[in-house]
């Protein structure tokens, strides 16, 4: 005789619509746990095509009693509101809840067909019950006279499946590691497993981290608690991260939420604590009790109370490290999507910039909350507004606004304070190193310069160590060749610098073989323009006048000539450099000429200023480095004779230029083993 369940089926189905083909599954195996099975068996066939054609879950529980069907399916709902998927709080069994797990089968397939045993006046009976997509309203039990296996259970066969097996496979597995991996590590000692087509299911993949050594102790009155600490790579799902606390028989008595669950991250976990101390605890006290139960144990045992304080610190030391990797990974993420403000000059790339990073990780790594659910416009402002503060003195006040924002414990108090300390302790440092460092090198290239003793020449010490610190020609250039590359080698790392493309191109013109001693560009995004600068280094002995002025020229003709050097928006300073003009009175001819411009050492201005030439001494290059540094020289107070070592050779003068943080980036460099 069949049963009507007082709803329709497509009402059940609106009840059931937060089901998916992988909750559902899942569900199926929860009805086989919550029936005290420890065994669930998944068995599954597919043809050629990968269609599935059979598809069934047994399990070893106490089966289903066919008696009490009506009981069981006709108070089902007395309204139509979905069912809210949800795990118990504080107990790991009973997630069915009024068999609706066994209807959610219309999710992946057409019919469903239980078999089962179970024990009435302790006879075996078995039967069976059919229920169809288009009337699951209706079922069908039939009770068989014979019971058809010796022990308990059900198996649930599927028909008319509409999943693939690579569905099944590759999308409702994995998250069935997901959603058991904590279940089948807390019954462990029970041994139960899920068995897929012979093999269990292996829910180690999902582990990322693990410690089962863990031993706390409560000396005072020798409690003693065996923990177990895992960190799972992916969501439990609906789970979350719990305690969960078992007796001396490893049954567990109690579960609760950690304290870092719902913070914001992906740190995923779960504690198992073990102990005789929860035979008799009574988990439903109050932790502000002042007495104990008689015979029993509360939470405000000072055994239960130093156990979470100890698991606390364990688990904050282990979510450390994760979170600064987290945090690196966002970092990448918001500097991809354009989150990051862009920077102006070479000094705020290299010193605002990895101080803002650094912020952001550390915030991160305090409060993931403040990082959570932003959108592109929100995650642009909120970056944008740390990056201010930093740059002002009103950096403590980001701890103070972020304190009243989201509520933060003591231990991340502590950290987001220790941060801003932290933070502009390093930002000063470095950039006194950095300070230093381009002293040192001023006063080493002032040496070769001026010194003849050094014997320092054009190619082997000059030339190098300028190639290391062509800051002295302004900030954020990038080398794109130094010395031998001859003009087709420059261009074409030039366009792979700012194309990334690798393109050869030939130039024709008389001059093409000529090798710049220095050439670097630089793109300035905020006036959409590509800044490029030649450099002619002269040595020591050599005066500055006709000749080289030619030879500077030269390199002026071929670029000019070369289109994919000349585009509207790239500009080029050349500057000859020397220790002295020569007699002939011929440079300082071209400055005087070019005076009406109003810019110092300028010889030569074409294109409307967009391509210039300046003849420079070392003296001059020397003085506007002094002028432009006085004031943090003043301010620091730099002891001249400690940042000039006195060397001996040019050779280690050069060397000397390389060990300090103001060098600057090799010469361009295409990646195919080429020049």
């Amino acid at each position: 005789m069949a049963n009507n369940v007082k709803i329709t089926s497509r009402g059940i189905q609106r009840i059931l619509k937060n089901y998916n083909e992988k909750l559902a599954v899942a569900e199926y195996i929860w009805n086989g746990f919550d029936a005290k099975a420890n065994t669930i068996y998944i068995n599954y066939s597919a043809n050629e095509l990968g269609h599935l054609e059979t598809l069934s879950i047994k399990d070893n529980g106490y089966g289903i009693d066919l008696s009490k069907l009506s009981s069981k399916f006709n108070p089902f709902y007395d309204s139509e509101k979905a069912v809210e998927i949800s795990s118990p709080k504080h107990t790991s069994i009973m997630h069915g809840k009024n068999g609706v797990g066994r209807l959610t089968f219309f999710t992946f397939a057409q019919n469903a067909k239980w078999t089962t045993t179970y024990k009435e006046k302790d006879e075996l009976v078995s039967g069976s019950i059919q229920i169809n997509i288009d009337g699951l309203n209706t079922f069908q039990p039939t009770i068989f006279e014979n019971p058809i296996q010796t022990q308990t259970g059900t198996e649930v066969s599927f028909f008319n499946i509409t999943i693939s097996k690579e569905d099944l496979e590759n999308s409702i597995i994995p998250f069935l590691i997901c959603e058991f991996c904590w279940f089948l590590e807390l019954n462990k000692a029970k041994n139960y497993s899920i068995i897929i087509n012979g093999e269990p299911l292996d829910f180690t993949q999902n582990i990322l981290d693990f410690q089962d050594d863990i031993e706390i102790v409560y000396e005072p009155s020798n409690t003693a608690f065996k923990v177990k600490y895992i960190q799972w790579q992916a969501s439990l799902h609906k789970e979350f991260s719990k305690y969960y606390f078992l007796n001396g028989n490893e049954i567990e008595v109690y579960k609760d939420y950690t304290t870092l669950n719902k913070k914001g991250d992906e740190f995923f976990h779960s504690v198992f604590i073990r102990s005789d101390f929860f035979n008799d605890f009574d988990f439903n006290s109050n932790e502000d009790e002042i007495q104990s139960k008689l015979f029993g144990k509360v939470k405000s045992s000072p055994e239960y109370k130093f156990l979470i304080k100890e698991v606390n610190k364990i688990l904050r030391e282990k979510r450390k490290p994760f979170l600064r990797i987290y945090a690196s990974r966002l970092v990448e993420k918001y500097e991809q999507d354009g989150i990051m403000p862009i920077y102006e000059n070479e000094w705020e790339e290299k010193y605002k910039k990895p101080q803002l990073e650094e912020t952001i990780i550390g915030l991160y790594e305090a409060q993931p909350k403040l990082f959570a659910a932003l959108n592109i416009d929100q995650k642009k402002t909120f970056v944008r507004l740390l990056d201010l503060l930093l740059d002002s003195n009103e950096r403590e006040n980001i701890f103070k606004i972020i304190n009243e924002v989201v509520e933060l414990e003591p231990e991340e108090r502590e950290d987001l304070a220790n941060l801003f300390k932290t933070t502009k302790l390093n930002r000063i440092i470095e950039t006194i190193k950095l300070i230093e460092d381009r002293y040192k090198t001023f006063y080493l290239l002032k040496d070769l310069v001026f010194n003849p003793d050094l014997k320092a020449n054009e190619v082997d010490h000059l030339q190098k160590l300028i190639e290391s610190h062509y800051w002295l020609f302004g900030e954020q250039y990038h080398l794109v060749t130094a010395a031998e590359p001859k003009f087709e080698e420059a261009l074409r790392r030039y366009i792979f610098h700012l194309t990334e493309k690798d393109t050869s191109t030939e130039i024709d013109h008389p001059h093409k073989l000529k090798e710049m001693d220095i050439f670097a560009c630089r793109q300035n995004i905020l006036v959409n323009r590509i800044e490029n600068i030649v450099v002619e280094l002269k040595h020591p002995l050599i005066s500055l006048g006709q000749e080289q002025y030619t030879q500077v020229h030269k390199y002026l003709q071929v670029i000019t000539s070369q289109p994919e050097f000349n585009a509207s928006n790239m500009s080029w300073e050349f500057y000859l450099v020397g220790k002295k003009f020569d007699t002939s009175g011929y440079i300082e001819d071209l400055i005087e000429t070019n005076k009406n411009h109003g810019i110092p050492h300028l010889i030569l201005s074409k294109d409307n200023g967009r391509v210039r030439v300046y003849a420079k001494k070392w003296s001059e290059i020397f003085a506007d480095f002094e002028i432009k540094h006085k004031f943090l020289n003043d301010k620091l107070k730099l002891e001249r004779e400690q940042l000039s070592n006195e060397l001996k050779t040019a050779k280690e003068v050069v060397e000397a230029a390389q060990e300090n943080t103001a060098i600057q980036p090799a010469e361009v460099k295409i990646p195919d083993g080429s020049k």
